[in-house]
């Protein structure tokens, strides 16, 4: 991979929750891929997100190699693989509770984060959410995270080849770049 494509092999898709995200990454990322590998970012506070999870597991056959990696996804060795990274929500917020609700310190770490993912020679489908279209946050804790996930949306779209919003299971283009 050239130094200028490295934008092209990153696509970011985002959208509201149960838009369609996933589901879409995960049907693009087998149709450059018969053994892409799926990123999973969650902690699993409770039964009712592990029920998430199993769902989402189960959404996916034996053609898929899942990996678990709650903050350091620069660590994994993604070399000439397509993959998902489901989702970007999740991993914020891993950050956020661990350096104590730090917007600046999040936002350092996680553009280095991404900075050295799109180093890697891999065709990344970055899963995220638009928390701040609805409501606004009745927490100040709440209001930071929707800043913080608006503003690292921003940057992860800012490296993007190609960036869709999914609504109501449709994928709109926002960017697009050359060939994947």
């Amino acid at each position: 991979m050239k130094e200028n494509d490295q934008t092209s092999r990153l696509i970011f898709i985002t959208g509201g929750a149960r838009s369609g995200k996933s589901r879409h990454a995960q049907e693009l990322a087998l149709q450059w891929s018969n053994n892409p590998v799926y990123v999973a970012t969650a902690r699993q506070f409770d039964l009712e997100f592990k029920q998430r999870v199993r769902r989402h597991q189960q959404d996916r056959d034996h053609r898929w190699t899942s990996v678990e990696e709650e903050k350091h996804l620069s660590r994994l060795d993604l070399r000439g693989k397509v993959v998902v990274i489901d989702c970007i929500t999740l991993w914020l917020t891993n950050f956020f509770i661990d350096l104590r609700y730090d917007i600046d310190a999040c936002l350092e770490v996680c553009r280095k984060e991404i900075d050295a993912l799109c180093r890697q020679d891999a065709l990344l489908l970055i899963v995220s959410n638009e928390i701040g279209m609805g409501v606004h946050a009745e927490t100040e804790i709440g209001r930071k995270f929707t800043d913080l996930q608006g503003w690292m949306n921003q940057y992860i779209a800012s490296r993007a080849g190609t960036v869709l919003l999914m609504v109501s299971g449709i994928p709109l283009t926002i960017k697009s770049s050359h060939e994947h």
